[in-house]
């Protein structure tokens, strides 16, 4: 896998704390700065696609055609409405994925195989490589997840600022030590950002405080703020970055992806 490339899955088993939202956020912010960004919508909910505006009657190839019926990512791939964003859309299929791969003996390897022949391809064509491929995942710890965590260079873990945040998180922890065990050998965690961070609570301070020791520098100084306008931009079809540039939602993701480009250029020069 070429090195130019950095694959982040963003992956926590829980629901509702921010996968998404930092998926295609965090992938228009490093857009918005010169970078080409994939999306995988790796979500049966196929809620990173209509957020970033393609409605589900345009999404005739998905991320489930990608790894069940191994068709080249390329011809999967949709441009959106932000310049240097693509996606590979993700659709109520993939909820079928567990069944359909249950005989296949490489069932863990199928996104990794798909994205290592689409890079080799795009080499042998002389095409610039995207510089990042953002996975989102599904709110557990299926097949899905294990294709993605198998397919990455490093994991992105969304933690919501709510009371027992940590909880559940041993087993993501145990699922990664699996995948490095036994699958991706190369597999870290790039960094854990906080959401849903509400400063007049008191609530959002102590679990933040809480994560940091748990993660230490791990843990991003970029903290996501619950945020109407972030919540609203996904019915207009537009990330919230497009939707509101100035909102502190907005503002957030902007900043996050400046740490998590720091964070490359720092891994690069180690």
């Amino acid at each position: 896998m070429t090195s130019e490339t950095r694959i982040l899955a963003i992956a926590n088993q829980k629901g509702g704390v921010g996968k998404t939202t930092t998926s295609i956020n965090l992938g228009t912010a490093l857009a918005a700065v010169g970078r080409r960004v994939l999306i995988i919508d790796f979500d049966a909910q196929g809620n990173a696609s209509t957020a970033l505006g393609v409605a589900r009657p345009e999404r005739r190839l998905t991320s489930f055609d990608l790894i069940v019926d191994a068709i080249p990512l390329e011809d999967a791939v949709m441009s959106t409405l932000v310049p240097r964003l693509d996606i590979v859309t993700g659709d109520e299929n993939l909820s079928g994925v567990e069944t359909a791969l249950a005989t296949d003996g490489r069932r863990s390897y199928r996104l990794r195989d798909a994205i290592r022949g689409f890079m080799e391809r795009q080499a042998e064509r002389g095409e610039a490589p995207y510089d990042f491929i953002l996975i989102d995942c599904p709110p557990s710890l299926s097949a899905l997840t294990i294709n993605a965590m198998t397919a990455s260079n490093a994991l992105l873990v969304p933690l919501q600022c709510e009371f027992l945040a940590l909880e559940g998180l041993s087993q993501l922890l145990r699922t990664v030590e699996v995948v490095r065990s036994g699958l991706n050998p190369d597999l870290e965690i790039q960094g854990v950002v906080l959401t849903m961070y509400d400063r007049r609570n008191n609530l959002s301070d102590q679990v933040a405080d809480e994560v940091r020791a748990f993660f230490g520098n791990k843990v991003y100084n970029t903290v996501i703020p619950r945020n109407v306008r972030l919540s609203e931009a996904p019915s207009f079809g537009k990330p919230a970055l497009l939707y509101d540039y100035r909102c502190p939602g907005s503002e957030a993701y902007i900043r996050l992806a400046s740490e998590v480009l720091q964070r490359e250029k720092a891994l690069k020069a180690a």
